[in-house]
């Protein structure tokens, strides 16, 4: 009874063909008592039961199948780099390694009154009514191996403002007398394709393009200092222009740097490959391919 009412659980609800989206436990008691699997039980049984382990049907997760028909190849590429190698060689001492993107329509909401410093027994309060006061996008170059970051703001995103970017970059020390730099980047529109390449390197000889496979921006660094950016400037959003949503960006990045180590990333070549593995067992990921 007890693995029948689990297997129940974690069955989709459409499959159950109860119109719900997803099972709770006073669902999940309705329904096993509905198929004749125990004539009476209380939702508190169910909820140990379910405990015993860690079912949660109430909860999910987002999730995208690779769909690049070279995920892997240019994955690993990516990875090698992390952990410094480029085709099979170790990177050598002028050999650098940027992850950038941009993390677009950073909006100023102009709260309609003060917001409120914690006081004890109060949390700060934040006004919930605010009046737009536009967006911005950042733009954001993370060394690596070197815990630098490079950040600018623009009204927009594209070729020109990513060139902007990369010039930055390149115009400094050490990266402008480097052997090679190498840039990691996602697909988005301004870096992608052979042109974004061959655009770099024909105005920055020593730089060069790597792109993440389609839909991998969780392989790029620069993501995760991006999630430091939303947790630690950005949220409560309460700002009261553009001009001060930039001038914290810039402060937290030379504040940042003080303390920065390079991001002790663990997801390697091994990790990727056993991904890969699980993945080609799946029915629905050769469906989705």
């Amino acid at each position: 009874m007890v693995v029948a009412v689990k297997s129940l659980a974690c069955e989709l609800p459409s499959r159950l063909n109860v119109p719900l989206s997803r099972l709770y436990v006073p669902d999940i008691q309705r329904a096993v008592i509905e198929r004749g699997i125990v004539a009476e039980i209380s939702g508190a049984t169910i909820w140990r039961w379910l405990s015993e382990d860690a079912i949660k049907p109430w909860r999910y997760r987002s999730w995208i199948f690779p769909r690049d028909p070279n995920f892997e190849t240019k994955a690993a590429r990516v990875l090698d780099l992390y952990a410094r190698e480029w085709e099979g060689k170790p990177l050598g001492k002028r050999d650098f390694v940027i992850s950038s993107d941009e993390k677009t329509s950073i909006q100023a909401r102009v709260r309609r009154h003060e917001t409120m410093a914690a006081t004890p027994g109060r949390d700060m309060r934040v006004e919930f009514e605010y009046k737009r006061g536009g967006a911005l996008q950042y733009l954001a170059a993370w060394d690596v191996h070197r815990a630098k970051v490079f950040g600018r703001c623009e009204p927009s995103t594209g070729i020109e403002p990513f060139g902007r970017l990369v010039d930055q970059v390149m115009t400094a020390e050490p990266y402008a007398s480097a052997r090679r730099v190498f840039w990691v980047v996602d697909n988005g529109s301004s870096h992608r394709g052979n042109a974004a390449c061959e655009r770099l390197s024909k105005r920055w000889p020593n730089a060069q393009l790597v792109q993440l496979p389609v839909h991998a921006s969780w392989l790029n660094q620069v993501e995760i200092y991006f999630s430091v950016i939303q947790r630690k400037v950005l949220t409560p959003n309460d700002f009261s222009d553009l001009a001060e949503i930039e001038s914290r960006l810039a402060a937290f990045e030379r504040r940042y740097e003080h303390a920065a180590a390079p991001f002790e990333w663990r997801f390697t070549r091994d990790h990727l490959a056993l991904l890969m593995k699980k993945l080609a067992d799946k029915p629905e990921y050769q469906l989705a391919a």
